[in-house]
């Protein structure tokens, strides 16, 4: 049986309401995403059904759906937005304090990954330019270095941490774990021994599976 659709018009506008009239990140569904795409699908279906027909009433018809989609673009783009904006400033916040003291369980799987990359960018621009100002220096840019033939199996070893084999179910950019390292980028079906805090996490999210012995 499939899965019913639970986004509608009113629900998207009452999200985006939400979002803009409350400070901190609103928790959403983790199927989100693959709602709205279900939902806009529906209504391009719609679309080209009416498209189909030859009538006054169909043109009628077409146009009123044309502009729900619209519609329904404009709002999904302000909510991303203004979501995007939020994440910023929690990517800055924990780039100057303590990431572990912010509350992020509202952040979806996909914005998780958004919110550890502004983190190691913001992390490498401050000790590229700041840490050298203070020290006197002349700021220099570093460079990302491109992913080149890495190997499939990776060993990542942390004197006194306890560690997980996990297999990465999907590409992974550079993140900052909870103890301030950096991993990664990963590659889809790497192997790799992760501190078991931040195993857990990619397992929680879908990002990897335990290779058990």
């Amino acid at each position: 049986m499939e899965k019913e659709i639970i986004i509608t018009y009113e629900s998207l506008y009452e999200l985006l309401r939400r979002e803009k009239s409350r400070p901190e990140l609103q928790e959403l569904d983790k199927n989100f995403f693959a709602d709205v795409i279900s939902y806009i699908k529906e209504k391009d279906s719609i679309l080209a059904s009416q498209k189909s027909k030859d009538s006054i009433f169909a043109q009628q018809e077409i146009e009123k759906t044309k502009k729900q989609v619209e519609n329904i673009q404009k709002i999904v783009r302000e909510l991303y937005e203004k979501r995007e904006g939020k994440i910023l400033q929690l990517a800055l916040l924990a780039s100057r304090t303590s990431p572990q003291n912010l509350n992020l369980h509202s952040l979806l799987a996909e914005e998780k990954e958004l919110y550890e990359t502004m983190i190691e960018s913001l992390s490498l621009f401050k000790k590229d330019i700041l840490n050298n100002l203070l020290e006197a220096k002349t700021p220099v840019i570093t460079k990302k270095q491109e992913n080149q033939s890495k190997p499939k199996d990776i060993n990542i070893t942390i004197k006194g941490t306890q560690t997980k084999l996990v297999r990465i179910l999907h590409p992974l950019p550079k993140f900052l774990g909870s103890d301030l390292e950096v991993y990664g980028p990963f590659e889809q079906e790497d192997a790799v021994n992760l501190p078991e805090k931040i195993a857990e996490i990619l397992i929680e999210n879908k990002r990897a599976k335990e290779i058990k012995a």
